[in-house]
């Protein structure tokens, strides 16, 4: 049985002035795909990772999130119950702890006051805990998240991703500031999280080895239009060339 498609992007366009940064980009995504956008500095990546949060809006074309129009969801609880942000800094609140940090993933279930009461006490224990024991941080659960390396400061995003559950996790360059090791890391215990809910992940990203191993589809993507759209195995090294103009090393 197929998966119904989540994500639908019909001829998008976002222009910057004269610069068009995305024209006419059109692709589907079904439940519980993990799909990797490849690309060079300034080919379009980050501006449609934005358009996906929203943070800006599309000049034409048509976004559609589960089925009903991105401009829809004007409640950001709902749109949060939806979708999940991760992001290369982390968003973490430094002076905080673990626990509190990972709590802000509830903010879409409470009230502002109980919101605002969570950052002296922290709720929802067992539902925190429960996300930290997943990504192998519940030994840290109290501690001041400045303290953290940064693999632990992002599995500690990716709990909170967890609290927050959403259906759809996009990840904007989520292991850029790591290196190799943690950044591998955080892939595998990212997949491994993304599969056992079927959840679906969309994420911007520069290493081609990485999306080749973690990923199940590439979308490359070069001065505002998709060069390729192929399922991982069926990416061939031509294909880089053609994307970044050089062959790729490894």
């Amino acid at each position: 049985m197929t998966n119904q498609t989540i994500i639908s992007l019909e001829q998008v366009t976002k222009q910057f002035g004269d610069l068009f940064a995305l024209q006419d980009i059109s692709f589907e995504v079904a439940e519980g795909e993990r799909i990797a956008l490849l690309g060079p500095s300034g080919s379009g990546k980050t501006t449609l990772m934005n358009l996906l949060t929203r943070t800006i809006h599309a000049d034409q074309g048509e976004i559609e999130l589960a089925g009903q129009n991105i401009k829809k969801y004007v409640n950001q609880k709902e749109y949060a119950k939806l979708v999940g942000v991760l992001r290369q800094q982390f968003d973490l609140v430094n002076n905080l702890s673990v626990i509190n940090n990972v709590l802000v993933g509830r903010f879409n279930e409470w009230g502002t006051f109980k919101s605002f009461l969570s950052l002296f006490k922290a709720q929802d224990l067992k539902i925190a805990q429960s996300a930290l024991n997943k990504v192998g941080m519940v030994d840290k659960i109290f501690e001041v998240t400045a303290n953290l390396s940064g693999g632990e400061q992002q599995r500690v995003a990716i709990a909170r991703l967890l609290v927050q559950d959403p259906k759809i996790i996009l990840a904007d360059e989520p292991v850029s500031s790591l290196d190799p090791t943690n950044a591998r890391i955080v892939l595998k215990l990212l997949n491994h999280l993304v599969n056992e809910d079927q959840r679906t992940l969309v994420a911007s990203m520069h290493s081609v080895e990485l999306s080749l191993e973690f990923f199940s589809r590439i979308i490359g993507i070069r001065a505002g239009q998709i060069v390729f759209d192929k399922k991982v195995d069926d990416v061939g090294e031509s294909m880089f060339k053609d994307l970044y103009e050089v062959k790729r090393n490894g």
